[in-house]
């Protein structure tokens, strides 16, 4: 393995850091990588051809107040590229306005999820509430040949090179782009016409927007999609015709809200909204359905079928759990994490959009989130999702579920005790005609062996775990969100005779 350090980020954090969110598997880094020629246990198949690109949460400084939460972390991407049987790897910090400024003030100047705005050190900030730091640290995607990285509770889009990682600024659609609300993590793109859908929220009427942006990165759609208040909604669905934005009875309790201060509550009374709306739609053309109250953080995909839109998602049946009062204060947190905690499982809604009637129901009984699909079949009928498993009472992936929508069978590889995956994605196999003919990607944090590795797993035969391990040079942090794009979207991938010659470009 050729090993090269691109750069350090200056950090504040103790040596001998105990706190549970930046420990163990959530070990940060802070050291930039390019590895190439990597260790690969098996052998990879020269027909997997593409990037897979991953998210974390990276700590650099301690909380204002020592309340960190797992979520306050600096964005760290981290990319594994696969052509013609070879391997590589990059990890870098983004280079956001909230990195850059707390680097050169030498410490932390925002207050984190957990902690109260007003201890900020500076009159400005991001989030739909306001005073956090933008650390575009949620989600990533690939549109119009750039990675885009985003932040949970609204900001800006950075815009990096797919291959090297390097931060090439933040979209601005022409100077178009909401600068006065951002936009949420997930922003959705479609294989298809080359579109991207997102939507934003905040704290001032109408409270939500929903746009798109064309194939060329251009601003050509934006409208207001009016709720009764402020929301916490984290994700999306389209299908060929809509767009699915939600109303969840999850949300910050008004009262508290008016006094400058940000508690989630569930309201069981409340149902659940759901919005469709035709893409370029207004918010006059969309068409509202109640369901059975929930919090859903993750839809996997949705599509048309007659007169009904089908939604898939993680129903939450307990968005709050109670504590337990087992554990420190920070193990209890966890039971806000832990999908076991929440009772998440794959539900299906039936939207009809001619009577306007839902029918729901849940698609399998195991525990599961963090859901991901062939995205050449978003939007579009579909068959297959790969979820995540957890760790009971953790934020950890111990395994992988393939769920067969069509059959109902369900196939799983899990982890030994002390490993835990990211977020996986799926990898269509160049040439594949069949939904699940390619590979499953995922990063793994092996505490056992103080290391972490790329896996590639067969989507046909899950249960057989890794037909290849890709050794990285440095044990990463546990992260969330991941993505793949194939070499066909990225920009120079094939101009090039090698994958050397691509990285140089």
């Amino acid at each position: 393995m050729e090993t090269e350090v691109l750069g350090r980020i200056l950090s504040t954090l103790p040596a001998d850091d105990d706190h549970p969110y930046r420990t163990g598997p959530w070990r940060p880094q802070h050291t930039e990588r390019a590895a190439d020629d990597l260790e690969v246990i098996g052998d990879l198949p020269d027909d997997l051809d593409g990037v897979y690109l991953r998210n974390t949460e990276n700590p650099v400084h301690n909380a204002l107040s020592g309340i960190y939460h797992p979520f306050d972390g600096d964005a760290m991407m981290h990319v594994v590229g696969f052509r013609d049987g070879e391997a590589f790897y990059r990890n870098r910090f983004v280079r956001t306005d909230g990195l850059l400024a707390e680097q050169e003030a030498g410490g932390p100047l925002w207050p984190g999820i957990a902690e109260k705005p007003t201890a900020a050190r500076v009159d400005h900030g991001w989030g739909a509430r306001g005073l956090l730091k933008d650390s575009s640290s949620t989600d990533v995607t690939v549109h119009n040949g750039r990675a885009l990285t985003s932040f949970y509770q609204c900001g800006d889009l950075y815009q990096l090179d797919p291959l090297t990682l390097e931060t090439r600024g933040k979209a601005t659609w022409d100077g178009a782009f909401p600068t006065d609300l951002g936009v949420s993590a997930h922003p959705k793109v479609d294989l298809a016409t080359g579109e991207m859908l997102f939507f934003n929220y905040g704290t001032e009427a109408p409270y939500m927007h929903y746009g798109v942006v064309d194939s060329n990165d251009t601003l050509v759609h934006y409208t207001e999609v009016p709720l009764p208040g402020p929301r916490l909604p984290h994700d999306m669905a389209y299908t060929e015709n809509y767009a699915i934005l939600n109303d969840c009875p999850l949300f910050w309790d008004p009262e508290a809200l008016a006094h400058g201060k940000y508690a989630n509550r569930f309201y069981p009374d409340i149902p659940t909204r759901l919005a469709v709306i035709p893409r370029r739609g207004s918010a006059e053309d969309i068409v509202w359905f109640e369901a059975d109250p929930t919090f859903v953080l993750h839809w996997t995909n949705a599509y048309e079928s007659g007169d009904e839109v089908i939604l898939d998602g993680f129903f939450q049946k307990f968005p709050l759990p109670g504590d337990t009062g087992v554990g420190t204060a920070y193990e209890r947190a966890f039971r806000f994490l832990a999908a076991d905690r929440m009772g998440t499982r794959l539900h299906r809604w039936h939207l009809n959009m001619r009577t306007g009637q839902v029918r729901e129901y849940d698609l399998s009984d195991r525990v599961t989130e963090f859901g991901m699909i062939n995205d050449r079949l978003r939007g579009q009928e579909y068959r297959y999702t790969y979820a995540a498993q957890n760790k009971p009472g953790w934020f950890l992936f111990n395994g992988v579920v393939k769920h067969d929508l069509l059959t109902g069978a369900e196939t799983s590889y899990e982890f030994e005790e002390g490993v835990f995956c990211s977020e996986t994605a799926m990898a269509p196999r160049v040439g594949a005609t069949a939904e699940d003919d390619g590979y499953l990607i995922t990063i793994t944090v092996d505490m056992n062996r103080d290391l972490s590795e790329c896996l590639v797993l067969d989507a046909q035969r899950v249960e057989d775990g890794p037909i290849a391990r890709v050794r990285l040079p440095e044990r990463v942090s546990s992260g969330t969100h991941s993505t793949w794009a194939s070499g066909a979207e990225i920009p120079g991938w094939r101009t090039h005779d090698s994958m050397a010659d691509a990285l140089r470009l």
